[in-house]
């Protein structure tokens, strides 16, 4: 480490020497590299929702980027990880806007789309792309970049770091019985629509094995996030919700594309087929109350390997990971999803510096290591190559194998054979989507519960569930869904 300072120490003399002699043969007063110093130090502030696998493997690219080309710059990164990314955006607005008690604000600090925005409507997302030449911007994944550029203005405001997609999750092992005695294949799961028909023999099929007792057939799939449903499954049904025109939102109500929706995860949903018991699919998957699931890329890793029924009984399980379903005959649109940095307006030296961090923390094979380990994807194009990836993972000391190394494999294919897709922040963007949660989901789960007690006490199940899923029940849910989206969408 001495001989490595020394010599750092020699380039740096160097180096002032020469741009000294620059000087006396100009009348450019500037200073290199927007002022760093390597001799006094600039400290930049990341905040961050990291915890986990993630949060060490952060931390540890801290410590070396400060070890080295940040010593080497005058750079230092310190970096504090809030509980969830509600409570860091929470505080990332209290501070910007001055609240009692708040901190001071980061330089840089992670955020997903709606948060940006609403920092960037305060006056205080910097334009990093000032700091990139066009080529090294070119290096990036472009829907990456694009989602960063939402001001339209040209200016780049969330930088990526590292991304997610969704997958689907098969429980093999419980599969390959149903698939025998019904001839269902996994090409079937390829669409929403042969995703509901396979649900539906998948009840009809566990129902059977118990002829004695009815109605208690078993629920197939279950998915993570049915907000992500609503928003990617309209894009490929060709439908947007919001259109923004002159920053003024514009509501749009497509009855087809909502139908198609509504057929394909409410009533499935409602007649059992698909399912939600706990707070996430995969423990749903691993008490054995479905066998399918779609999730985040970073949720895989705690995929179950063994479902347990009771204390008594548990069994291990192969799994399958295949790419998400898309409707029929649609362009096919996959989730980008995974908050990026923002760096916060500074003065050019404090931006610079968060730049030279966000390159060197974005280098492919470092983003590579840093990123898969947790399930999430490098955001340069180079660096979505499995081959490069295996390559890598084979010599990192957070080697990943199993359902989560399958999952990588999945979503590189899906980003080669979908089209990434989020949407542009907006006003209201953030409740819109929980709306959408609440109406297709929370909706389902508490419709399929009144189902379940009229069943119970002794009503005919075809009759009961008409009250639900026929044309008259999607028209009192088509009222209820424009009703509310206008009143969230136009809200002051």
């Amino acid at each position: 480490m001495i001989r490595k300072k020394h010599k750092i120490l020699s380039i740096l003399i160097s180096s002032v020497m020469f741009i000294g002699s620059l000087s006396a043969c100009s009348n450019n007063d500037t200073t290199t590299e927007y002022g760093l110093d390597a001799n006094n130090p600039t400290v930049i502030k990341i905040w961050h929702y990291y915890n986990g696998v993630q949060q060490a493997n952060f931390d540890n690219m801290i410590n070396e980027f400060n070890e080295t080309v940040g010593y080497e710059k005058g750079i230092i990164v310190e970096a504090s990880s809030m509980a969830s990314i509600n409570e860091l955006s929470e505080k990332v607005l209290a501070s910007l806007n001055n609240e009692v008690g708040s901190e001071e604000p980061p330089n840089i600090f992670a955020a997903y789309a709606e948060t940006a925005y609403a920092v960037d409507k305060l006056g205080y997302a910097s334009d990093i792309k000032q700091y990139f030449t066009e080529d090294e911007l070119a290096e990036y994944v472009p829907n990456y970049i694009e989602e960063g550029e939402f001001s339209d203005d040209g200016s780049l405001k969330i930088f990526p770091m590292a991304k997610s997609t969704e997958v689907m999750i098969l429980n093999a092992t419980d599969w390959q019985p149903f698939a025998d005695a019904t001839g269902v294949t996994t090409d079937d799961l390829k669409t929403w629509e042969g995703l509901a028909e396979v649900s539906e023999k998948y009840y009809n099929y566990t129902d059977d094995l118990t002829p004695d007792v009815p109605n208690d057939g078993k629920s197939f799939f279950g998915r993570d996030s049915s907000a992500n449903y609503m928003v990617v499954g309209a894009k490929q049904l060709g439908y947007e919700y919001i259109t923004v025109e002159d920053g003024k939102n514009t509501v749009n109500i497509d009855e087809t594309a909502l139908r198609k929706l509504w057929d394909n995860y409410y009533v499935p949903y409602v007649k059992g087929y698909y399912g939600s018991q706990s707070r996430f699919r995969s423990d749903d998957a691993k008490i054995g109350k479905i066998i399918a699931l779609i999730g985040s890329t970073t949720g895989s890793a705690y995929y179950p390997t063994s479902v347990t029924i009771d204390d008594d009984y548990s069994y291990p399980i192969e799994s399958l990971v295949l790419p998400v379903p898309n409707f029929e005959d649609c362009d096919p649109y996959i989730v980008q999803q995974g908050a990026g940095f923002v760096v916060t307006k500074a003065d050019e030296k404090i931006e610079y510096a968060c730049s030279i961090f966000l390159k060197w923390y974005t280098e492919t094979d470092r983003n590579i290591e840093s990123t898969i380990s947790s399930g999430y994807l490098p955001v340069k194009t180079e660096a979505l190559d499995f081959s490069k990836i295996t390559s890598i993972n084979e010599q990192s000391e957070n080697k990943i194998d199993g359902v989560l190394l399958s999952t990588i494999e999945v979503a590189i294919d899906e980003l080669s054979t979908y089209e990434p897709y989020t949407t542009k922040p907006y006003d209201n963007c953030a409740e819109v989507r929980d709306f959408l949660e609440e109406a297709i989901h929370t909706q389902a789960v508490a419709n399929y519960e009144e189902v379940c007690t009229r069943i119970s006490n002794g009503e005919n199940r075809d009759d009961v569930l008409n009250d639900y899923v026929s044309d008259e029940a999607f028209d009192i849910w088509l009222d209820y869904f424009k009703t509310n989206l206008e009143s969230i969408a136009y809200a002051e």
